[in-house]
């Protein structure tokens, strides 16, 4: 059953998943690719690749003991439609929930199943991964709504 930690966390989480999906809204097939400052900043759709990519690494692999592939640096120069970053964030929607209450109620199925750049993930504590999925959530998506609002010229 659902504690009020986990209740937080998906609040929180489904609150940040709306605020992708409005700025999806207010992109096209052209816009969720554009850059403001290329080869400096990522676009709105390698933001949204990149953060599936940390969910599917820190809940995937870390936490559930899945194998799911992840090119890091790949994630940064992705390219795609709208609606495949609406499959992202879908696929991002239905597993972090999963995640969370398996790091809130197992904890960490596999220590070294991640790919992260962060020396000291193998060893994070199930409340570090739940708390750093949220950070990495939340601080995408105000980079994915900062490119938004300079590439669709808001």
């Amino acid at each position: 059953m659902a504690g009020p930690l986990e209740d937080a966390c998906r609040t929180v989480a489904e609150e940040t998943f709306g605020a992708i999906a409005a700025a999806l809204d207010d992109c096209d097939d052209e816009t969720v690719n554009a850059t403001p400052l290329p080869g400096t900043v990522n676009s709105v759709f390698a933001l949204v690749t990149h953060l599936d990519g940390v969910i599917a690494d820190w809940g995937g692999n870390l936490v559930a003991g899945e194998h799911l592939p992840r090119d890091r640096a790949a994630e940064f120069t992705a390219t795609g439609t709208v609606a495949q970053a609406r499959a992202l964030l879908d696929r991002m929607r239905d597993r972090l929930p999963r995640y969370l209450d398996l790091a809130l109620t197992e904890g960490i199925a596999n220590p070294r199943g991640i790919s992260s750049t962060r020396a000291d993930a193998a060893s994070s504590t199930p409340e570090f991964v739940v708390v750093h999925l949220l950070r990495e959530l939340t601080q995408h998506t105000g980079h994915v709504q900062v490119c938004r609002d300079l590439v669709a010229r808001r």
